[in-house]
């Protein structure tokens, strides 16, 4: 995964945040609900991210 990803998927991460404190600070169970179902997609992108990093730096180390 390129650089983009890697932003994209810690901007999700920051807006699921900020929408999860949102909805707790208004006791908005829906809006909470989503903030961390969108942190939970973002930590999973970054988790494939480092899986995939881990895996390429294998492959370097036999080159």
């Amino acid at each position: 995964m390129g650089l983009d990803d890697k932003i994209s998927n810690a901007a999700k991460e920051a807006v699921g945040n900020a929408k999860e404190g949102i909805g707790d600070a208004t006791d908005n169970e829906r809006l909470e609900a989503q903030g961390q179902h969108d942190q939970n997609v973002a930590n999973a992108k970054q988790a494939g991210e480092h899986v995939k990093d881990a895996g390429d730096d294998v492959k370097d180390t036999f080159r």
